[in-house]
């Protein structure tokens, strides 16, 4: 495939056969994906033919080969024009996001209590494939109340503090979910896990500011160097996974009714007021209010184990997704837009002055959370006017070897060791669980990061280094 480099950090597909609109790739040289090994370009150029897309199929940094869209793609198509919403344009992990919470507590005084405190998550946070929860839910009426409103209904059942909400993308719930749009099997595969990490690459990371790049904004995020943190990275578990399945098969099927012809079946779309499109997107809403309610919960785990072995609490700093499709108004040639904006593997980042920001966020923008892979950096980014891609940046270091892959290179028990030996302490759901998550298996995020904001998406404010992580 054809990269035509228009700008620094920036190349283009040139539109072909049906694509509507280019393909814009964010990246390095370094960065862009090996065509013979991974796909993700060409479903960058996939994406592009999808009915009402605008501007371009846009691809982050940190861009690999996923379920229809890339992960790391963005694209965004226009509601009163016929545009379309696309369950793998969000992915199987609906609202799978990360939240950072801060903690009084400098790095220099964690060594005294690293280990307790290390014991205590382990025991106090559910991981892994199998059910188990923070939240025990009595009935379908319970859950019917998280789906609906989300970390609200956490903390107003005693879950966290009001101002959790105040810090948490759409003040801790997506509008419009309806929850009789979830089916049966979606219902009894969140019933148990509602408060869990689950697997893969989701992890809780006692943390510590390591590097502040902006000292302002990170004062206004309530971030200071040395000071500990905690990062929470999860989603809305088998709840949301079947929420996509279901989907993707609904559309499947209603895409001949509506003329619509994509390259990939996993592209199953349907136009956004369509009787589907309206479903998918209130069912799609109740799996993100999960995955919030999932995150509050594990934040209050977090809490009760800190204040038990440092005396301490822990403040959000933010809450924001990575997997999502929202209704958002954008400019577009000129004219203001109703746009159906898929996220995949991309974190929103709102510039400063945004009137969907908290009052005391909005002079310094949205803080988008990018994890690094597990024994590296993670950074706090911030938006900034102007920038493309409909407000949205990368989410994290991205993939460059499988799960499988990952296994054949290192062992679960060296690698804790590895890690143990750079002082970061470990607790692992199992050792294959481990093996899979090694950083080699990731792209450098730094680098990620650098482009990321060279490219105009973002503006870097700290940067944190693992102390201790609890693994899925």
């Amino acid at each position: 495939m054809e990269l035509v480099e228009e700008a620094p950090y920036r190349f283009r597909i040139e539109r072909r056969d049906t694509m509507r609109v280019p393909g814009v790739v964010f990246a390095s040289r370094a960065l862009i994906p090996d065509v013979g090994e991974d796909r993700s370009l060409e479903q960058v150029a996939n994406v592009a033919t999808l009915p009402g897309i605008v501007g371009a199929s846009y691809a982050m940094p940190d861009v690999h080969w996923g379920y229809g869209f890339p992960i790391g793609g963005v694209a965004a198509t226009d509601v009163d024009a016929g545009g379309v919403v696309s369950p793998g344009g969000v992915g199987f992990d609906i609202s799978c996001g990360v939240r950072l919470l801060t903690a009084d507590l400098h790095r220099d005084e964690l060594p005294r209590v690293i280990q307790a405190l290390m014991d205590g998550l382990d025991a106090a946070i559910p991981r892994g494939m199998g059910r188990g929860s923070v939240w025990h839910l009595t009935d379908r009426a319970e859950l019917d109340a998280v789906l609906r409103d989300g970390s609200r209904y956490a903390v107003e059942r005693g879950h966290g503090v009001p101002r959790d909400l105040d810090r948490c993308e759409d003040y801790g719930a997506v509008g419009d979910a309806d929850p009789t749009q979830v089916s049966d099997r979606a219902v009894q595969r969140g019933q148990g896990q509602v408060g869990s990490l689950g697997s893969g690459n989701h992890f809780l990371e006692v943390q510590a500011v390591d590097e502040v790049h902006d000292e302002q904004v990170a004062a206004a995020f309530g971030l200071r160097a040395g000071q500990v943190c905690v990062m929470i990275h999860s989603g809305s578990r088998g709840l949301g996974h079947q929420i996509c399945t279901d989907y993707v098969r609904t559309m499947e099927r209603t895409m001949p009714r509506d003329g619509i012809e994509v390259p990939d079946r996993q592209l199953a779309c349907a136009p956004v007021d369509s009787p589907e499109g309206r479903a998918y997107l209130a069912a799609m809403a109740a799996a993100a209010n999960y995955a919030r309610a999932n995150r509050q919960l594990l934040t209050e785990a977090a809490r009760r184990v800190f204040t038990r072995v440092t005396g301490g609490g822990l403040d959000l700093v933010y809450d924001v997704s990575h997997n999502l499709a929202k209704i958002e108004t954008h400019r577009v040639d000129g004219a203001e837009k109703r746009l159906c904006v898929h996220r995949k593997g991309a974190t929103r980042a709102l510039p400063p002055g945004h009137a969907d920001l908290p009052d005391d966020l909005r002079p310094a923008g949205q803080p988008a959370l990018i994890p690094g892979s597990m024994g590296t950096a993670s950074y706090v980014l911030t938006g900034v006017a102007g920038a493309p891609a409909f407000a949205s940046t990368c989410h994290g270091a991205g993939r460059v070897r499988s799960r499988k892959q990952a296994t054949k290179t290192v062992r679960g028990q060296d690698l804790r060791r590895e890690l143990e030996n750079r002082g970061i302490a470990v607790r692992g759901a199992s050792w294959r669980g481990l093996a899979e998550e090694t950083p080699e298996a990731y792209k450098d995020v730094t680098e990620v990061v650098g482009v990321a904001e060279g490219a105009g998406l973002c503006r870097r404010v700290a940067r944190l280094v693992p102390l201790g992580v609890v693994k899925g």
